[in-house]
């Protein structure tokens, strides 16, 4: 009689856990803890220092105002964004007259509804094809 008692009481207490962990979870999904806001508008990140890493997001929802860490990688294009996400196409050859390459990226996720845009054209300088020379280098100093 008393194991049982201990069981049930062991039982309840597993029910009330659990219970009170996807209660809170159900609060996180909405957007903030403890609101009932359903409509929040994000910011975009804002690092504490310089201008990648850790750092801020303020949201609004109505009256109410949050702020929620955040990270922006320090590769990130300033251009377009840590918050728009594009697919990119693969690099094209390199023109000649510029001395650059260019490539093309359509718009894949929108993060905390950011304003992006949705292709983009990025550049970047070609790079001087110095690898036969090093390897060239490197066999002459072993005779």
């Amino acid at each position: 009689m008393q194991h049982r008692g201990v069981l049930l009481l062991a039982l309840l207490t597993l029910l009330a856990l659990t219970s009170a962990v996807a209660k809170k979870k159900d609060k996180v999904k909405k957007g903030s803890p403890g609101s009932e806001c359903s409509e929040w508008t994000w910011g975009p990140c804002t690092p504490s220092s310089k201008d990648c890493g850790a750092g801020f997001r303020e949201g609004t929802c109505g009256a109410q105002t949050q702020r929620i860490r955040c990270r922006v990688p320090c590769n990130w294009k300033k251009e377009f964004g840590a918050d728009c996400k594009y697919k990119f196409e693969n690099w094209g050859s390199c023109d000649g007259g510029s001395g650059t390459k260019a490539r093309q990226g359509t718009l894949k996720k929108a993060r905390y509804n950011a304003q992006c845009q949705e292709t983009i054209r990025v550049t970047k300088p070609c790079t001087p094809k110095t690898k036969a020379k090093a390897k060239a280098k490197k066999g002459k100093g072993k005779d």
